[in-house]
């Protein structure tokens, strides 16, 4: 990287970290650098921006605080994956009642998840159906070994959203990566096979560019899980009417 990549900070109404922060930001926009690509090191920065290394370090650490950054011990800082987008940006692991939070959460994906299939199945290529294929793979190999596949089910769903070029779609990410980790707590064995074939046909269905067929396939996915969190929300509601309280 050269050195005049940035500008001097001299805005001496703003906080100094946060002036570098804001050309660091900037730094990744304008060279378009995506996740995994490694930003000058520290001692670079506090050149090319004219300010102390503890400046610079404070400006990192906001970032990373931010989801813009990573720091990999040993190896330097790196732009994160998911730029910008916090771990529950809007707050659902303070809600309350998350059974209940899992039923409203699968409704907005009954809507949204069954447009984002259609337009993957328009816009995959071969290199997307390969990555969506070798991940129903790792997860059927952990349902069957009995590990858990949750981490893997939410790669797959991001993955999806990821094939359909729709710069927006990744957006809504939080909405599905919490949905699919909380549905996976909640939730028992009962559904895994159920899981597994629907899973298949929402990518068969991508792979063969198939819009419709990858619309449908993803509702009666959400649609399961939708049942399954229904017949958990009647059994609560049980326990709770029951004279002797929860069994």
């Amino acid at each position: 990287m050269g050195e005049y990549l940035f500008e001097t900070v001299k805005d001496k109404e703003v906080p100094l970290a946060e002036q570098v922060a804001e050309q660091i930001r900037q730094l990744i926009i304008d060279r378009q650098l995506t996740h995994g690509e490694k930003l000058p090191n520290e001692f670079e920065l506090a050149q090319q921006l004219n300010v102390g290394r503890g400046t610079v370090r404070e400006a990192v650490k906001l970032l990373v605080a931010r989801n813009v950054l990573e720091i990999r011990r040993g190896r330097g800082t790196f732009v994160a994956r998911h730029t910008g987008v916090v771990n529950d940006p809007l707050g659902f692991a303070y809600m309350p009642d998350q059974l209940r939070l899992a039923h409203e959460l699968l409704d907005i994906r009954l809507i949204m998840e069954p447009w984002v299939a259609s337009l993957a199945a328009q816009h995959a290529t071969e290199e997307d159906v390969a990555e969506l294929r070798a991940l129903c793979r790792e997860i059927e190999d952990l349902i069957h070994a009995g590990e858990n596949h949750l981490l893997r089910d939410e790669a797959l769903h991001v993955r999806i959203a990821g094939c359909t070029q729709n710069r927006v779609v990744p957006k809504l990410l939080p909405v599905i990566a919490y949905s699919v980790q909380l549905f996976g707590s909640l939730n028992d064995q009962r559904i895994y096979q159920e899981t597994i074939d629907t899973h298949r046909q929402i990518v068969d269905a991508i792979a063969a560019h198939d819009p419709e067929t990858a619309r449908e396939a993803m509702y009666r996915h959400l649609a399961g899980n939708l049942a399954a969190i229904t017949e958990q929300d009647q059994l609560h509601a049980q326990e709770e009417a029951s004279p002797s309280g929860p069994i």
